[in-house]
This record gives C-alpha cells, structure tokens and sequence, in this order.
C-alpha cells in the first residue's frame, strides 16, 4: 500500500507534468503565431509528452489502489519573449521537474517503497533526456543569436521532430 505522503506528492507531481503540458503549449502558441512553424511543432510535442507523463503518474496510483486527486492547473504566461528566453525557461522548467522527481524518489527510499522507487527510475533517466534536448537547443539558440539565417535553420530542424 501507498504511503499517504508519497499518495499526495504522486497527486502533486501530477499537476506538475499537467502544468508542463499547458506550460509547452502556450509556448507552442506563441511560437506558432510568431510563425515559427519548427518551434512550434517541437514545443506542441514536449507538450504532449508531458501529459503522458501525467499518465503515467495517474496510471500508478490506479494501480496501487490510491485514488488520483486532479488539482487546478495554473495558467501558463501569455506574453513570452524570443526563442533564447522561452528554451532558457524551458530548460529551467526542466531543471524544477527533475528535482521534483528526485524528491520524490528519495521519499520512497526513506519508505522502503521498493514499488514506487523502480517506477520513478524510468523517470530519472527521462529527466536527463529532457534536460539534454532542452540544453543543447538552448545551445544553439546561444551561438545563433539574432542571426535570421540561424534562427530559420533550426526552425527548419525543430520541424523535424517526431
């Protein structure tokens, strides 16, 4: 059986990969009505991946037999400045979501929650993929600068993700 403390930071974490797929959406609409059809579609992607990351979530707790608590999702900024400033809040983002996880995992080591910690595995080593593609476009952003030739190269890149 689930501890009541790891039930309520599952149900927290939840509406934390719920806010991130609200955060990437409303980046993916600023993007897309900026015209940057690449950032966009990247940013609508991680937008999806984060609410099957929610799933997840809310698929254990099923699981475990605990009930899942869906919370109030804060509303994402609307104004988003460029391209630099909206992956330097998403790796940043990135960076709050896997030090959630990581406290959540040693709350399940101090539990001996043996379950819970081989579930959350999986998300550790996913934290590192996100903070790795996030940085290395932030990367990019960086060396791009406002060169207009750059910036459309890895728009057309960004295009291509599946």
């Amino acid at each position: 059986m689930l501890s009541q403390k790891l039930h309520d930071a599952i149900n927290e974490q939840i509406n934390r990969e719920l806010y991130s797929a609200y955060l990437y959406q409303a980046m993916s609409a600023h993007f897309a009505f900026e015209s940057w059809g690449g950032f966009a579609h990247w940013m609508s992607l991680q937008a999806h991946e984060e609410q099957e990351h929610a799933e997840r979530f809310y698929e254990y707790l099923l699981d475990r037999g605990a009930r899942v608590t869906l919370k109030a999702i804060e509303q994402p900024p609307v104004e988003f400045g460029s391209a630099l400033d909206i992956f330097k809040a998403s790796y940043e983002h990135e960076q709050y979501i896997t030090a959630s996880i990581n406290a959540i995992y040693e709350l399940a080591v101090a539990e001996k929650d043996y379950a819970t910690q081989q579930m959350l595995l999986w998300f550790v080593k996913e934290q590192v993929e996100e903070e790795k593609h996030a940085s290395e476009i932030l990367a990019l952003l960086e060396r791009a600068g406002d060169r207009i030739h750059a910036l459309m190269a890895l728009d057309h890149q960004l295009a291509q993700r599946s």
